[in-house]
């Protein structure tokens, strides 16, 4: 695995979100309430939009373009139902936040 440096873990409290960009890879970091930090795919499986603006209530993850909503806990889709967020492996090394991306869809 080939890890990649997102940001200082500090950078980031529990119900918070931030977007970066990881070896030409749209990440979203989440911090769920009374979760542990994520790494999503920072696009929408719906139409391949960024959720760099999503909306975040510390539980659940709203695309603004359509309104699609994932489980911040587990990348699920809430509505609808059958679509998901594909999770990235994370590690802390050192305080940093680190993503492997590794066979994943680049941005053009």
């Amino acid at each position: 695995m080939a890890y990649a440096t997102l940001c200082k873990l500090d950078a980031l409290s529990q119900g918070e979100s931030a977007a970066f960009i990881a070896e030409g890879c749209a990440v979203l970091l989440i911090w769920p309430r009374d979760g542990e930090l994520k790494a999503f795919q920072g696009t929408c499986p719906h139409q391949v939009i960024s959720l760099a603006d999503a909306l975040f209530d510390g539980k659940t993850i709203v695309c603004q373009a359509h309104r699609w909503a994932f489980d911040a806990q587990t990348g699920q889709g809430k509505a609808p139902h059958f679509m998901s967020l594909t999770q990235y492996p994370l590690r802390i090394m050192e305080g940093s936040v680190q993503v492997d991306v590794a066979g994943e869809r680049r941005i053009p």
